[in-house]
């Protein structure tokens, strides 16, 4: 079962309304962005942290970039560095690196979210490729993944 799939079935089961958009190949947040006609604050990516060994799921704003300051102030720790892809690989087996939904708890990793996202009404994010997005209201993601919300980001 794809990735999207499952997350359709999460929705339905959940009575949450949600569209999917399908655009041109695009690979960066930017992109999939301008050719979906989504603002950059309203489309998720999903960043795989590896933070003192554990594999951790960054959920944030295309338009923003991630405070590593930030990020090692709130987990007290200076051992935080992206995930390489052969940290997260065997996590995502049905999703194309870079695609991956913001959902941790379909992975059983912990996801954060950054506190940016509470003021937006709606989330899109990759379903697991690079050619098809989710569109939901944001309040109904943050109950369905109970994401952390924290201070994580940069303009």
């Amino acid at each position: 079962m794809s990735i999207l799939s499952k997350i359709q079935n999460l929705l339905d089961k959940n009575s949450v309304k949600y569209t999917i958009i399908i655009h041109s190949p695009a690979f960066t947040a930017q992109e999939i962005a301008a050719s979906s006609f989504i603002s950059g604050k309203e489309l998720a990516k999903s960043v795989i942290l590896n933070i003192n060994g554990d594999i951790v799921m960054a959920v944030l704003p295309a338009a923003r970039r991630l405070d590593f300051r930030q990020l090692k102030k709130y987990f007290e720790t200076d051992e935080i560095n992206l995930a390489s892809e052969s940290e997260f690989h065997n996590i995502f087996p049905e999703c194309k690196t870079g695609a991956m939904p913001p959902f941790g708890n379909l992975y059983d990793i912990k996801a954060y979210v950054c506190k940016g996202f509470g003021g937006q009404k709606y989330i899109t994010f990759n379903a697991g490729n690079h050619r098809e997005l989710v569109r939901m209201k944001y309040a109904c993601y943050e109950k369905l993944v109970t994401p952390v919300p924290i201070e994580m980001t940069i303009e």
